[in-house]
């Protein structure tokens, strides 16, 4: 079984780089936010470490070995405690201007990486703060992970997201929906659980759409600029067509989902969510409301967002609700629809595609 190989630079990437650009004293050694955590997750889904540093004129007057010898060690020490083990320690001593092969983006130090047998170079791949570590990646032929640093504003991956990336393969997308009544942006991350970033303008829909994202266990971020000096409608009817075209664009071919999915109560109230991400839109949507507002949201555009929804995700919904009141009646509905979401949207470890049509 062929095995990755995660090339990591040193300073700015493992230990934050000082403006002088040397670590030689042990009161300059800082460890990258969440680097031991995401190394040990990497490590243990099967990646083997490999440490590519360029360390400028070491061992010269201008920097000399034994300055570097002891935060280099202490930093080892750490990683090792914890469990972090590097296959290759690789480190060029030159300066720009030698413009040797061994120093990055050349590849000369890891001309014998290259030639052994056994590597997975698909899944292969170098996490770096400059972009001579982008440069070195693109010789290989391997993606490139920029981390964000103070020191490297280029960068915009942390520790943790590298990790989800790499290890999950996670299913994500981004819609942008601009028309002359609204201007919207939508991303999903189907496998990252995290606080959804929500902002339409309408305060009640933000707080329903919250709970799409909490409940459905999925990150959610949207963003809209509608209309509402004419009414709600564009706003809430194209957010439902984002949302749902993003939903359908991070799934794919739904290889290994569950598909299906949710009776939830909360209080007095009770809903059903039975949802199929069955590429025939449908709703039956079975639910009476007393107001004609909820907070700022039209109750009659409830009915509405789910429509669109379902329309632009291909899913067939049958939503029923049961309370006392119209903002649990919309908030139950909300949570039961997230939670069905959750469940058809799951990963079930295997690849079938769960249609006896081929096809989803």
């Amino acid at each position: 079984m062929s095995t990755p190989i995660l090339f990591v630079d040193r300073d700015g990437t493992i230990i934050t780089e000082p403006a002088d650009h040397q670590v030689d004293a042990l009161g300059k050694v800082r460890f990258v936010e969440g680097v031991i955590p995401a190394l040990l997750r990497l490590q243990e889904a099967g990646w083997r470490l490999v440490m590519v540093s360029n360390q400028d004129g070491l061992g010269t007057e201008a920097f000399p070995q034994e300055d570097f010898d002891g935060p280099h060690e202490l930093m080892m020490q750490v990683l090792t405690s914890q469990g972090v083990r590097f296959s290759d320690v690789l480190i060029d001593r030159s300066l720009p201007e030698d413009h040797a092969p061994t120093r990055k983006p050349g590849l000369g130090m890891v001309v014998d990486l290259l030639k052994e047998s056994g590597v997975d170079w698909n899944r292969s791949a170098v996490v770096g703060d400059r972009d001579t570590d982008v440069q070195f990646a693109a010789a290989m032929g391997v993606p490139a992970y920029q981390l964000a640093t103070e020191e490297e504003l280029g960068g915009t991956w942390g520790w943790a997201d590298i990790a989800h990336d790499l290890i999950d393969a996670p299913r994500r997308a981004t819609v942008e929906r601009n028309t002359s009544e609204t201007r919207i942006r939508v991303s999903v991350d189907l496998d990252r659980p995290a606080p959804a970033k929500v902002s339409t303008g309408l305060g009640f829909f933000d707080h329903m759409l919250d709970q799409l994202g909490k409940h459905g266990g999925f990150a959610l971020e949207v963003t809209c600029e509608g209309d509402l000096h004419i009414d709600e409608h564009h706003t809430v009817e194209d957010t439902g067509i984002a949302i749902g075209e993003a939903l359908r664009e991070a799934l794919g071919d739904k290889r290994g989902i569950g598909r299906y999915g949710f009776t939830l109560p909360m209080d007095e109230s009770l809903a059903t969510a039975a949802i199929d991400f069955s590429g025939r839109p449908y709703l039956v949507f079975d639910c009476e409301f007393s107001r004609e507002m909820v907070g700022d949201l039209p109750t009659e555009m409830v009915q509405h967002f789910w429509r669109s929804l379902c329309e632009a995700a291909g899913i067939t919904l049958n939503l029923s609700v049961q309370a006392e009141n119209d903002h649990h009646r919309i908030e139950v509905g909300f949570k039961a629809v997230a939670r069905a979401l959750r469940q058809a949207m799951a990963r079930t470890g295997g690849t079938d595609l769960p249609s006896t049509k081929g096809m989803l």
